[in-house]
């Protein structure tokens, strides 16, 4: 497990959920005002089970996103930074695409 992989670099707010030759599934919670310090992920999609604010900071760019239950969102491969700016528990499924 190298040091950007978000069970290492995001272990506070990261759980395994399962994992496979195809995919690896993650939960993410975030309390308010967590950090998920940097880390990458291959193409992925998040699943919000509780939504909320969270800022999202890659490649230099910051982006706040509004999330609400049972919304999915398709990221490209990246490194990032996430953090709830919100006052709510932010809880999404990360699943990650494998080649």
């Amino acid at each position: 497990m190298d040091k950007m992989d978000p069970m290492k670099a995001a272990a506070n707010v990261s759980k395994h959920i399962m994992e496979n030759d195809r995919v690896r599934v993650l939960e993410a919670t975030f309390k308010p005002g967590d950090i998920a310090k940097t880390h990458n992920h291959p193409d992925h999609v998040m699943y919000v089970l509780k939504g909320g604010k969270l800022k999202m900071s890659s490649e230099g760019k910051t982006n706040e996103m509004d999330l609400t239950a049972g919304q999915a969102v398709f990221l490209k491969a990246q490194d990032h930074e996430v953090e709830n700016i919100g006052k709510t528990t932010v809880d999404i499924i990360v699943v990650e695409l494998k080649k």
